[in-house]
């Protein structure tokens, strides 16, 4: 099939959109928390309403994206992200804000389910591997932009004195005047009306799903979840989101409590600098992969994540600023190969075992609450030792994981001719 290009861009566009609208919340946790006069707990829901919407919605995707087909489904996605936006930007209020961020969720693990078979069929079957690290760092570069342009808004609408322009001027009429980083969500209402009102004159491939692709009935993840393999890597990958959003969204807070770092200045840069890190990780990652088994790989920068959160969390204020980024590079490629190590472990059903893991991204929101409940009880600093606990886990899969298919390296590539 004729590769079609424009469609590849736009689903990169796609990524970029949904990377830009999930990964902000560590750097607004602080002003969100003043505004609302919250405690550790009440904060850990914001990421919690956000992220468990992947635990409803990351299987039932799967079945709207085969019955509908991509186009409705991803149209509908970012129907419920605009409402989700919308609705915030119109009430800005915390129990409408809990609202809000589910519906965001809801349309992003929707949108994840239905992109990738879209970008393989788009893109050419034999460009998937490429276009799907191409996908990585578009990801990545969204999260590191993302709190760049929260701290332009807040530190602009905050300044009234200053002539910023038509667009920010604008902004500000819809932004309650003490209520900055509200403004963010009108960036994302705007970006979620754009990317719909796109992808309705777009016209799309017709994706023909491959055996192992198909998503089963409810009796095929069943019989799925009774597999120990299938439970131990859902576990894997609930671990490894539970430790990336544990660290993103309490980045900022950490600063501000123990260095008395703005959340919209310095926390803001670090958010940015720890996804930043971790597309620059992911680079380094793909070579290592090429030269070194995926779960030594895996075992290595675990260890290393486990003794720089070490540093970061007891270390100076130096260290922190340097720490929490590092941590990004360290975490970087962990989930890509989890969940190859996870595809690679079964022999069947990976349109169904895919689901699942898409549902173990639910262990950001547990995670971030934890650290919440954690930070009221003990500190904050105490509340992110329980981090150490999924990084275990993830260092403990690096030697028990036998997948089916190990990963190719140039030796194995050399040995196999």
């Amino acid at each position: 099939m004729k590769r079609n290009y424009y469609l590849v861009i736009l689903i990169f566009l796609i990524f970029f959109a949904i990377s830009f609208l999930t990964n902000i919340l560590g750097s607004i946790n602080p002003n969100v928390s003043d505004s609302f006069a919250l405690n550790g707990t009440m904060t850990g829901l914001l990421p919690f309403s956000f992220f468990i919407a992947y635990a409803f919605m990351s299987i039932p995707s799967g079945m709207i994206v085969q019955k509908f087909d991509e186009k409705k489904s991803i149209v509908f996605a970012w129907i419920l992200a605009f409402s989700g936006a919308l609705l915030f930007s119109l009430f800005p209020v915390f129990p409408v804000f809990l609202c809000s961020l589910f519906l965001i969720g809801c349309g992003m693990a929707l949108l994840q389910v239905a992109i990738f078979p879209l970008l393989r069929v788009a893109g050419g079957e034999e460009h998937f591997a490429f276009n799907s690290v191409i996908v990585q760092l578009v990801f990545g570069v969204a999260s590191f932009l993302s709190p760049f342009v929260y701290s332009y808004l807040v530190t602009h609408l905050s300044d009234h004195q200053t002539n910023d322009g038509l667009f920010v001027t604008f902004i500000s009429y819809l932004t309650p005047h003490q209520l900055p980083w509200v403004s963010i969500y009108w960036i994302f209402t705007f970006v979620s009306f754009l990317m719909m009102a796109a992808i309705l004159f777009i016209r799309f491939p017709k994706v023909i799903r491959k055996e192992d692709e198909i998503v089963g009935a409810w009796e095929t993840h069943i019989e799925l979840f009774r597999q120990k393999t299938v439970i131990l890597f859902f576990l894997g990958i609930f671990a490894y989101v539970g430790t990336e959003q544990g660290i993103a969204n309490w980045i900022s807070e950490f600063l501000r409590t123990y260095h008395g770092f703005k959340p919209e200045a310095e926390g803001a840069v670090t958010v940015g600098m720890f996804w930043g890190m971790m597309t620059v990780g992911c680079v380094l990652g793909l070579i290592l992969l090429k030269i070194i088994d995926s779960k030594i790989v895996l075992r290595i920068f675990a260890v290393s994540a486990l003794i720089v959160l070490s540093f970061t969390l007891f270390g100076r204020a130096e260290f922190a600023l340097i720490g929490f980024p590092a941590l990004g590079f360290c975490l970087s490629v962990m989930y890509a190969i989890i969940f190859s190590l996870a595809l690679n472990s079964v022999s069947k059903y990976h349109g169904s075992f895919a689901g699942i893991l898409c549902t173990a991204i639910a262990g950001g929101a547990i995670f971030s609450l934890l650290i919440g409940k954690l930070k009221d009880i003990f500190g904050l600093q105490l509340g992110m030792m329980i981090l150490y606990i999924p990084l275990a886990y993830i260092l403990s899969l690096s030697y028990w994981a036998k997948p089916i298919v190990k990963n190719a390296t140039l030796k194995r590539e050399n040995t196999s001719k």
